[in-house]
């Protein structure tokens, strides 16, 4: 049985769902989708500049996991932007962080 999969966290949700060519007729266009949690990924590392350990910290995920993601993340934008294709930024397997309280990891010495 394989492992369960852990949800990824995001800041929030996309501020657009999609991305179209402008020069592409209505009829016959191709579409690629992007998961939340890779544009999260791409948010992190390629906007904000963090390195692949703290974005993976502010995931949720491993780093390996991080940088799994950020891959097919980019190979999906790359493939909508030089075969020009409708991107659409929905699915994937996300959630936001909780606010307001820690989360406690480990033994806290009973306090």
């Amino acid at each position: 049985m394989p492992r369960p999969r852990k949800l990824r966290f995001v800041q929030g949700h996309p501020i657009v769902d999609a991305f179209v060519p402008n020069r592409m007729p209505p009829r016959g266009r191709e579409e690629v989708l992007l998961p939340v949690e890779g544009l999260e990924a791409i948010r992190l590392s390629d906007f904000q500049g963090l390195d692949q350990e703290t974005a993976a910290r502010m995931m949720n995920i491993s780093r390996q996991t991080f940088g799994r993601v950020l891959a097919e993340a980019r190979a999906i934008v790359a493939d909508a932007l030089v075969m020009g294709k409708v991107l659409k930024i929905e699915g994937g397997h996300f959630d936001l962080p909780p606010r307001g309280r820690r989360r406690r990891r480990g033994w806290s010495g009973g306090r």
